[in-house]
C-alpha cells in the first residue's frame, strides 16, 4: 500500500468522519490551516461556534506518529488549544499538553463533543484531594484510605488503578464515593460501571440511586445506545459489545470494572481499551501472582496485573484485616466427606455393580466404552455430579446437613458447637444436581414447612433457559424477602456479587480448585447483619482443605458419612464435561431485566443479531492487529452487515460485497481483492470469519436461527 502523507490523509480523514467530524463544511474541520508565523497545521478541529480545540499532525504511515509530537506542540501553542492528536492513517495518538508529558495511543479521534466537554471540565477542574469524601457513602477509615490512594494516582497522571478489597468490605461504595469526588474535582463528567452479569447491572444501579441521586445514572440494556443525558452507564460486557464502536474514544472519561471474568483483561480487553479513560479495576480476589495457584488463578492474576500495567493493587484490604477489625464475621468449618468422597486417588466402581437393563442405549453406549475391556474403572471424586453420579451420596449429604443443624457436632476438642439456623446457599454442580439437592433438601425439612405446597429448598441456575432462568431473579427475591425458601440451590448464580448480610450457612457440595472462586463464594456469608456472630460453611467435598490457608476459621469435626451403593434403579446419564470454575461472560445467557427485576425477553431477530455480534467482535478482537485502518474500516462493515442481516444470512461470501450497497459504493468485491491481498487472502479471511460466526460450533444444530436458543440459553 502507499505510504505517502497524501494516502495518510485520505485515511485520516474517514477516520475523523468515522468520529463525527464534518470534513468539509468549513467550521468544525479546516485544512493547512494558517498559523501566525507563516507555518500551517495539518487540520485544526473546531467546536460549533468555529472556536479551536485541537490540531492534528498527519505523517505518512511509515512515520511513527509520536515523533512529531515537537511539531504538534508548537502548532498547538500557536493555535491556542489545549489538545494535540498525532496520526499516520495507522495510528492515532493523543495529547493534553498541557498536563501530560506524552500523548497516548487511542483508538479513535475524540468526538467535538467529547473534546468541548473535555475542554469545559478543565477550565473548573479542582486537586482531587481538595474534595472532601461523602461520609454517608463511604465512612470507613480503610475507604478513605482507598480513595486518597486512588486520588494521589489520579493526581500524579497514573491512568490504570486497581484495588483488591474482600467481598462485603464496601466495594461499590467506595467506588462510588470515588466517583463523586471525581465529578465534583471536574476530573470526570462520565462513568463507565461494568459487570459481568445483569442481575448485578440492577443491584448496583439501585446502590448508586441510593448513594449518588444527583448523578443520573441507567442500566445499559442489550440492542440499546448510550443515553448522554445520563452521567453514569452500567453495562454488562455483552450489552457493550455490539455498539462500543460507535462512539469515539473519548466518550467515557473513568471506566469501571467490577469483577468481570479474566476474559475481559484477555481476549476482550479491546472493549475496555477503546475508551481513553482512567481504568480503575475491583476485585475481592488477592493479585498477587504465586506458583502454588490454579492455572486459571495464576492467569486471571496475571492478565489483570498485565492490563492495568502494575505489579501490584494500588490498594488492598482482605478478609482477614476485615475480620480483625471488625467489618466482616468470622466463621467457622463443618467438615464432612462421603467415603467415595473422601478417596484420594478415586473410587473404583465394578461393571457388576450397574444395572445395565435399567439404562438407556445412550447412556449404556458410554459406559462400554468408559469400562472397555476392563471390569472395573476408577473415578475421580471431582467428577462427580459432572460426568458420573450417586444419587446415596446426594441424600447423605442432606441427611447430615439436617443433623447438624438439629443436634450440632462435638469438635476435635470435644467442643459442642451448633450451626445457627437460617438462610442457606447450597453450591451445586449442574442444573440436574441443583434440582436433585433442591427436592432432597425440601423433602428433609419438609416438618418445618407450613404447607406442602410452599418450597423450603429451591435452585436457581445461570446456565440454562426455560422457566429455571426466566423465575430466577424472582426466586432470588423470594429467598431475600421472604421466609421461603431457606435454602437456595446455586449454580453460577450466587458464587459472586449476591450481597445478603442475614445469610448464616454455607454448603459446598461443588468443588473448585480455584482459590480465586473459592474466596467468592466463602464471601457470600461474610458480611454483617443485626445478631449475626459468625456464618458457617458445611464442607462436603474438601475444598476447604486445599484453599484454607492463613485465615483463621473456628473448624469443626471431620465426619465420615457411610455411603452405600448407588441404587440401580436410578441410573442416570450424566455427559457434561468438567466445567471452567471461572465465570465467563461471554458464555452467559444475555437477559434483559425490567426496572422490577423480570426478565424480558428480546426478540428473536434482535437476540440473534446480538450474538452475530458477539461472535464476530470475539473473531475480529484477536486479530485487529493484522490488518491496516482500512482494512479494518471493510471489516467492521461487515460487522454490521451481520448484525443488520442477522435473520437471512447463513455465511458471508466476497460475492456479498457486491450485493451490499454499503460495499458497491467502495469498489465492491474488485476493490476489496486489492485492499486484502488478492482473491486467495480475502477467501480465505471470509472463511474464518464465516467459521467464527455461522458454523454449528458457534450457532447450536441446525439453522442459524437455532442460534437464538443457544444465545439466549
Amino acid at each position: 500500500m502507499a505510504t505517502n502523507e497524501a494516502f495518510s490523509r485520505t485515511l485520516i480523514d474517514a477516520q475523523l468522519g468515522d468520529a463525527g467530524w464534518k470534513i468539509s463544511d468549513g467550521v468544525s474541520t479546516h485544512f493547512e490551516y494558517l498559523l501566525a508565523d507563516g507555518t500551517k497545521a495539518d487540520y485544526l478541529l473546531c467546536d460549533r461556534n468555529g472556536r479551536g480545540l485541537a490540531v492534528v499532525e498527519a505523517k505518512r504511515s511509515s512515520v511513527h506518529a509520536p515523533t512529531a509530537a515537537d511539531q504538534a506542540r508548537h502548532y498547538a501553542e500557536l493555535a491556542d488549544v489545549p489538545f494535540i492528536f498525532l496520526a499516520n492513517g495507522r495510528e492515532i495518538w493523543f495529547w493534553d499538553w498541557r498536563n501530560e508529558a506524552h500523548p497516548r495511543l487511542v483508538s479513535t479521534f475524540y468526538s467535538q463533543v467529547d473534546l468541548e466537554r473535555r475542554i469545559a471540565t478543565a477550565i473548573q477542574r479542582r486537586d482531587l484531594l481538595s474534595v472532601p469524601i461523602d461520609k454517608r457513602i463511604a465512612g470507613r477509615d480503610y475507604q478513605h484510605a482507598c480513595i486518597d490512594a486512588l486520588s494521589t494516582e489520579v493526581r500524579q497522571g497514573r491512568r490504570s488503578l486497581l484495588v483488591e478489597m474482600a467481598t462485603g468490605t464496601g466495594k461499590t461504595r467506595t467506588a462510588a464515593a470515588f466517583i463523586k469526588r471525581m465529578f465534583e474535582a471536574n476530573a470526570a463528567t462520565r462513568v463507565l460501571f461494568l459487570v459481568d452479569r445483569i442481575t448485578l447491572a440492577g443491584q448496583t444501579e439501585e446502590n448508586f440511586i441510593d448513594y449518588l441521586p444527583e448523578l443520573p445514572c441507567y442500566v445499559l440494556r442489550a440492542g440499546r445506545r448510550f443515553d448522554d443525558a445520563k452521567r453514569i452507564t452500567i453495562a454488562t460486557l455483552q450489552s457493550m459489545v455490539n455498539i462500543y464502536r460507535d462512539y469515539s474514544a473519548g466518550y467515557f472519561d473513568l471506566i469501571i470494572t467490577d469483577e468481570c471474568h479474566r476474559s475481559i483483561y484477555g481476549q476482550w480487553s479491546g472493549v475496555l481499551r477503546h475508551f481513553d479513560g482512567i481504568q480503575l479495576g475491583l476485585t475481592a480476589t488477592p493479585c498477587v501472582a504465586g506458583e502454588d495457584q490454579a492455572e486459571d488463578d495464576r492467569a486471571f492474576v496475571r492478565d489483570t496485573l498485565r492490563f492495568f500495567g502494575v505489579d501490584k493493587p494500588t490498594f488492598s484490604y482482605g478478609i482477614g484485616q476485615a475480620i480483625d477489625d471488625g467489618y466482616l464475621v468470622p466463621y467457622q468449618i463443618y467438615k464432612a466427606k462421603t467415603v467415595k468422597t473422601a478417596a484420594e486417588c478415586g473410587f473404583e466402581v465394578n461393571k457388576d455393580e450397574l444395572d445395565w437393563s435399567a439404562m438407556d442405549e445412550a447412556t449404556a453406549a458410554e459406559l462400554r466404552d468408559a469400562f472397555g475391556a476392563g471390569k472395573s474403572i476408577t473415578v475421580d471424586p471431582n467428577a462427580l455430579e459432572r460426568r458420573f453420579t450417586i444419587p446415596e451420596r446426594n441424600r447423605a449429604i442432606v441427611r447430615e446437613f439436617r443433623e447438624v443443624m438439629r443436634n450440632g457436632y462435638l469438635d476435635a476438642k470435644g467442643i459442642q458447637r451448633k450451626p445457627v439456623p437460617g438462610k442457606t446457599i447450597v453450591f451445586a454442580v449442574t442444573r440436574r444436581h441443583a434440582e436433585t439437592l433442591a427436592r432432597l433438601f425440601d423433602d428433609a425439612f419438609a416438618d418445618e414447612k407450613p404447607h406442602p405446597a410452599v418450597r423450603y429448598a429451591d435452585y436457581v441456575v445461570s446456565d440454562t433457559g426455560g422457566d429455571d432462568t426466566r423465575d430466577g431473579m424472582t426466586r432470588i427475591r423470594a429467598f431475600k424477602k421472604e421466609k421461603y425458601p431457606q435454602i437456595l440451590v446455586s449454580v453460577n448464580m450466587l458464587d459472586t456479587g449476591f450481597d445478603f448480610p442475614e445469610l448464616q450457612n454455607l454448603i459446598f457440595a461443588r468443588y473448585t480448585k480455584s482459590a480465586i472462586l473459592y474466596r467468592q463464594m466463602r464471601g457470600r456469608g461474610a458480611r454483617k447483619a443485626p445478631g449475626k456472630a459468625l456464618f458457617t460453611m458445611f464442607d462436603f467435598v474438601g475444598v476447604t482443605d486445599m484453599h484454607e490457608g492463613d485465615d483463621r476459621p473456628v473448624e469443626g469435626g471431620a465426619v465420615r458419612v457411610r455411603e452405600p451403593k448407588p441404587r440401580p434403579q436410578q441410573p442416570r446419564r450424566l455427559l457434561a464435561l468438567d466445567i471452567d470454575d471461572q465465570i465467563d461472560p461471554t458464555t452467559r445467557a444475555w437477559l434483559t431485566m425490567d426496572a422490577d427485576g423480570n426478565l424480558v425477553q428480546p426478540e428473536a431477530v434482535e437476540a440473534l443479531a446480538q450474538a452475530i455480534g458477539a461472535r464476530f467482535e470475539s473473531w475480529l478482537l484477536p486479530r485487529e492487529a493484522q490488518f491496516n485502518p482500512e482494512q479494518l474500516r471493510w471489516l467492521r462493515l461487515i460487522g454490521n452487515t451481520l448484525r443488520a442481516n442477522a435473520d437471512t444470512l447463513d455465511d458471508f461470501t466476497a460475492d456479498h460485497l457486491d450485493f451490499f450497497q454499503s460495499f458497491t459504493a467502495l469498489g465492491g468485491q474488485a476493490a476489496a481483492i486489492r485492499l486484502f491481498g488478492g482473491a486467495q487472502a480475502l477467501e480465505n479471511m471470509l472463511s474464518s470469519l464465516s467459521l467464527a460466526v455461522f458454523s454449528p460450533e458457534a450457532t447450536g444444530p441446525g439453522h442459524a436461527g437455532d442460534a437464538v436458543s443457544a444465545f439466549l440459553h
